[in-house]
């Protein structure tokens, strides 16, 4: 509040400090003020507040009286206690002080007294433990019921201590400590086969394999492999907690299985309590190898169940899809022990660490786990593939299947037959030092652990007892070989930080090395021989049912076949065992080696027709680079062999260039094979049509065998599509030298099917020239007989046409067979027009046989290919011309133009002149000037 001079007061209601300041500074205004006005104003001003804050306070104390009442009420009652409180306290000590006098009065009697006390206190604290040592052994089976091993050892570890320590002396406790005793001393053995069965039969519910069972394992392996793994971001095993310092529990009020990890861990530090580290340890580590195969034994089993069979037969069948089943199974647990041995491990580890236990003292390590997991499929592999029968085979591999001049056509060789071996006269098998020593040797044997096929370590590790799931084979690797590989590599990585190195994946390599490419290598020298050995083996052809499970139209060639299979067989090893895909490839090709060399001595063999190596006119000529390159440049031969992405008809020509092309064809052949020295020998045809069928069947089956040669060899190379993206093969990559290697086999194949083709087709019109060249050099067509039928060597032709027509039509595609016979009736007119020449004379009966002729052959080739051959009627036309008078002849050709060419009308007229000599010698000179003249007449007009 503001008084007259300006100051400021302190407000009443202000609290206990400001209060009495307040008050002190009204009195010294007071004291100190010399006028009496000023007093009595100040004194006014006072009176004012107290009236008003007496008012005020009135009014407060009216508005919270019932409080202010309780109030005072609680204070009176609370000061009350205290005073009361305060005269009990007061008399407590005076009590207290009486007390203290009378005890120091009898202070040897309370002496006595309290040890008393405490002999009752111990008498009664050792019978308590002697009740509490009385249940031990119900408590121990209950925590053992239960698997609260923890509590258990930590009961039966504190009743001995107390038995052998405070109660040691009672005497009827005797019975009872020796129980204890040995209970404590076999409790590390339940410990251990706790450990065993966590590790080995209980399953982590987050963690248990799926055993779907399947039929699509296919050869592309329906399993989880190391790359999808590492692709999806799985790990290959389970990870592992760390290390951690936490105090090791157990919960009495839940289940300790139910967490695998932590059950383990009480396990481990009851042994640790037991002080039975070292021998845990060396339990787990001995138990690894019985209980690995007791894994395999149990998935034996369940895939003999899944298989709905019984055992033994499923045994017996080769089925290596169930071996690859069994695998999966087996691979998965493993994996899982191995996870369950690391936490065990690490648990070991934690207690050795605290310091308690040496840590020098022996104990296992994750590399001898997976040693023993790589020896249990180690032995099993052994079982399933046959190792120690096809081993005692001795059927080793070639030293050199990565070289690809490995030439195996010694397999396919004649061998030398074996001389007879004398029989012995006599035989000390069954003698007594022999039997000992043979007894000695296979006792050396049983204790050689570096024998390979050491069949005492199968007995050893109980696999004989475990059922078998499919028939043995080495053939089973090509089934198991990626997920085995796989798992060898997950072996490696695990096993990499410890410097270890996999004996399974020497295993693997010695056997696929040392014994499984040798039985491919000897099954398909075999195949081969069979095939391809033996009396016109290379002539047989496959049957209907074979052609149509291949797809083809045409016959193929037995051994063709079997190669094909041989390679196809090899091909899908390749893809199983990735690995060695080179080596097969060498194989491939040795093998394609070796047939294309037989095939070209089969070949020879029918194209040879004498023991120097002369080969017939139509090898001869297919063998020809320039008569091969002229032949194969014609649009016939083209149309054959149609250009990626363009239309066979594409290739065709107008029928005025087919002829021209065929002229020049029939040229060359009529320059080479129509001369007026000498004929075709027969020697130098091939008379029998079963031999045509024979190169037929060849160049098919070569044909066919060269595209699935291509289609391989383009699978093996990696392609690029229209985008230039890089497709994938489902090969996997191969040395560019063996890949070479197998482009130029395909060549040679097709080079020796397209020899094959132009064969025929030479053939065909080499036995035109044998025939009719006869018919115009040995026959007589100026006799007075009118012989109405044709010559006999047309009609050998005729019957030579037919038979071979039947023979190709059916071991040739249709556009093959219309490829050999096309053009067959201009060859023949061109030739017949040829041999005028050859014909010392004729007349009008020798020109109806002519006629005679060209219609024969006419009415044969049109039955052959279905079309009428008008060639043939100009060349009956050419031979009609001979009845008119050869002046007519040039009137004609001056009016109407040339037909024939100036030489087939100068051949025309001069046998004209032969058949009629009574004429003018010098006549022949003149038409002949005059032909010469008409002719370069015509062609200047044309021109």
């Amino acid at each position: 509040m503001a008084s007259d001079g300006g100051e400021v007061y302190p407000s009443p209601s202000s609290k206990g400090r400001e209060t009495s300041d307040f008050l002190m500074m009204i009195v010294r205004t007071l004291s100190t003020s010399a006028d009496f006005e000023q007093r009595e104003k100040e004194k006014a001003r006072i009176e004012k507040s107290f009236r008003q804050s007496d008012k005020l306070l009135g009014e407060l104390v009216t508005d919270n009286y019932e409080d202010l009442t309780r109030v005072t009420q609680a204070f009176s009652t609370i000061s009350k206690k205290i005073y009361e409180s305060r005269d009990k306290i007061k008399k407590i000590k005076d009590d207290l002080s009486s007390c203290k006098t009378l005890l120091h009065c009898k202070r040897d009697e309370l002496r006595r007294l309290w040890i008393e006390g405490v002999e009752h206190k111990t008498m009664v604290s050792l019978l308590d433990q002697i009740e509490q040592i009385k249940e031990v052994p119900t408590k121990l089976d209950n925590f053992l019921l239960t698997k609260h091993y923890l509590h258990a050892t930590d009961l039966v570890v504190q009743a001995v201590a107390k038995l052998e320590g405070p109660l040691s002396g009672v005497m009827a406790l005797r019975d009872l400590k020796s129980e204890l005793t040995t209970r404590k001393e076999q409790l590390h053995e339940v410990l251990i086969g706790g450990l065993n069965k966590q590790i080995y039969v209980t399953v982590p519910a987050n963690q248990k394999p799926s055993y779907r069972r399947t039929d699509s394992l296919t050869r592309q392996g329906d399993y989880p492999s190391l790359e999808r793994k590492k692709r999806s971001g799985q790990d290959m095993f389970p990870t592992v907690e760390p290390f951690t310092h936490e105090e090791i529990k157990e919960d009495l009020n839940s289940n300790p299985e139910e967490n695998p990890s932590h059950f383990i861990a009480l396990l481990v530090e009851s042994l640790f309590v037991l002080k039975k580290v070292p021998d845990g340890a060396e339990g787990l580590k001995i138990r690894i190898q019985p209980e690995l195969s007791a894994i395999v034994a149990r998935a034996s089993q369940q895939v003999v169940e899944n298989s709905c069979q019984q055992g033994e037969l499923l045994a017996n069948n080769n089925q290596p899809r169930f071996l690859l089943e069994l695998l999966m199974m087996v691979f998965q647990q493993f994996r899982l022990v191995a996870h369950m041995h690391k936490m065990v491990l690490r648990n070991l580890n934690r207690v050795i660490k605290s310091g308690v236990l040496i840590r020098g003292e022996q104990m296992y390590d994750m590399t001898d786990v997976w040693s023993k997991i790589q020896a249990v499929i180690e032995l099993l592999l052994r079982e399933y593939l046959d190792v120690q029968n096809t081993a005692a085979s001795r059927q080793r591999a070639p030293s050199s299947f990565d070289e690809p001049s490995t030439d195996i056509s010694q397999y396919f060789s004649k061998k030398r037959p074996n001389k007879p071996k004398k029989p012995a006269l006599f035989r000390f098998d069954a003698s007594i030092h022999a039997m000992s020593t043979n007894s000695y040797v296979e006792d050396s044997r049983a204790f050689d652990t570096s024998d390979m096929f050491n069949a005492s370590m199968l007995a050893e590790m109980g696999l004989e007892k475990h059922q078998m799931v499919c028939k043995p084979s080495v053939y089973n690797i090509t089934a198991i070989f990626k997920p085995l590989q796989d798992f060898i590599r997950e072996v490696e990585d695990a096993i990499a930080c410890m410097d270890g190195s996999s004996s399974l994946q020497a295993f693997v390599t010695d056997f696929v090395q040392d014994i499984f490419l040798g039985q491919v290598h000897y099954s398909v020298k075999n195949s081969i021989e069979a095939a391809t050995i033996g009396f016109d083996s290379l002539r047989h052809v496959v049957d209907h049912k074979t052609q149509r499970d291949l797809g083809v139209s045409r016959p193929l060639l037995t051994s063709t076949v079997i190669v094909d299979k041989n390679i196809q067989d090899l091909q899908e090893l390749m893809q199983d065992l990735p690995t060695y895909a080179d080596q097969f490839l060498n194989m491939i090709c040795n093998i394609l080696k070796d047939y294309r060399d037989t095939c070209h001595t089969a070949y020879r063999g029918m194209v040879q027709y004498d023991a120097d190596e002369k080969r017939m006119i139509s090898a001869m000529w297919a063998k020809d680079e320039d008569i091969s390159r002229f032949l194969r440049s014609l649009p016939s031969w083209q149309v054959l062999q149609p250009m990626e992405g363009q239309d066979m008809n594409q290739a065709m020509c107008s029928e005025e260039e087919m002829r021209t092309l065929n002229s020049k064809e029939v040229n060359i052949l009529i320059s080479n094979l129509s001369s007026s020295d000498s004929m075709i020998p027969q020697q130098e045809i091939i008379t029998d049509a079963t031999q045509m069928r024979t190169i037929a069947n060849y160049h098919q089956s070569l044909e066919w065998f060269t595209g699935r040669l291509g289609h391989f060899a383009q699978s093996l190379s990696s392609k690029s599509d229209k985008h230039g993206t890089q497709k994938s093969s489902k090969y996997p990559p191969v040395s560019h030298k063996a890949l070479e290697s197998l482009n130029t086999l395909e060549k040679d194949f097709q080079d020796l099917a397209e020899i094959c083709l132009l064969l025929l087709h030479l053939e065909v019109r080499v036995h035109c020239f044998y025939y009719l060249e006869l018919v115009a050099r040995k026959s007589n067509y100026a006799g007075p007989i009118d012989d109405l039928d044709p010559d006999s060597n047309v009609l050998k032709l005729n019957k030579d046409l037919t038979a071979m027509e039947e023979v190709l039509s059916q071991s040739l595609q249709p556009n093959k067979f219309k490829y050999i016979f096309e053009g067959l009736g201009f060859l023949v007119a061109s030739i017949l027009m040829n041999s005028i020449q050859f014909l010392p004379k004729i007349n009008e009966n020798g020109i109806k046989k002519m006629c005679r002729n060209l219609f024969a052959i006419q009415q044969n080739l049109t039955n052959i290919s279905m079309s009428r051959e008008t060639d043939l009627d100009m060349a009956r036309q050419y031979y009609e011309l001979l009845y008119l008078n050869q002046d007519d002849i040039l009137t004609a050709i001056a009016e109407k133009g040339a037909q024939f060419t100036y030489t087939e009308y100068c051949q025309l007229i001069q046998l004209y002149h032969r058949s009629h000599p009574g004429g003018d010698p010098n006549q022949l000179d003149k038409r002949m000037q005059r032909l010469r003249e008409i002719i370069e007449k015509g062609q200047n007009g044309v021109a």
